[in-house]
């Protein structure tokens, strides 16, 4: 099984949350690749605050950058070079959810956007999108651009609230897989995390 990497169509769209749920489902181990900023507060450790399972593991990020905000800005702030060479994948016996930054065209250096560490990694995909106005256009040029790379594409997952017609839209035109909804949980801890994990269907 290959990678799952789990990007999005925005930045704040979801991406942490649902890999958390992945992760559970799966009793998945995990790798969030580049932490730019909240260093004390970093997603690895949010997604394992919210993971009952006791079999996932949790892998150091490859970098840390201690400014919020895009990773090729991050890194010049910090003096650091980020190379696509430095990043392999974890070695695990286990299915492996990698969380990317921000989106597909997201720059970590001047020559290397986020698309291209995902090709790098082998990977498949899952593209977290979400209801508002203009995610439709958004969901499907993500869609293309991996098309275009040819890169696998798992399917997609909304997080939050339905809206059919931009959902039907979205899966008319890209023939994409849909594997869920996660409505907005409740609460954010460990059992609304369990019982999200039912909303997933990865076939």
């Amino acid at each position: 099984m290959k990678p799952l990497f789990i990007t999005g169509i925005d930045t704040g769209i979801g991406k942490t949350i649902i890999s958390a749920i992945l992760v559970e489902k799966l009793e998945a181990d995990y790798w969030k690749p580049v932490q730019a900023g909240d260093l004390d507060h970093s997603d690895t450790m949010t997604v394992q605050s919210l993971v009952s399972n006791s079999a996932s593991r949790f892998h150091p990020e490859t970098y840390q950058l201690t400014q919020p905000f895009s990773p090729h800005k991050s890194a010049r702030l910090d003096n650091v070079d980020i190379k696509i060479e430095d990043f392999q994948v974890p070695a695990t016996h286990r299915p492996l959810v990698i969380e990317g930054a921000g989106g597909l065209m997201v720059p970590l250096n001047p020559t290397l956007l986020m698309i291209d560490l995902i090709a790098h990694l082998n990977a498949e995909v899952i593209v977290v999108t979400k209801n508002y106005l203009g995610s439709i256009n958004h969901t499907l040029l993500t869609l293309e651009m991996l098309r275009l790379r040819q890169i696998p594409v798992r399917g997609i997952v909304i997080n939050g609230d339905a809206d059919p017609d931009s959902e039907n839209a979205i899966l008319n035109y890209s023939g994409v897989t849909y594997l869920g909804r996660i409505a907005e949980l409740p609460g954010l801890d460990k059992e609304g995390i369990r019982a999200a994990t039912q909303n997933l269907n990865l076939g």
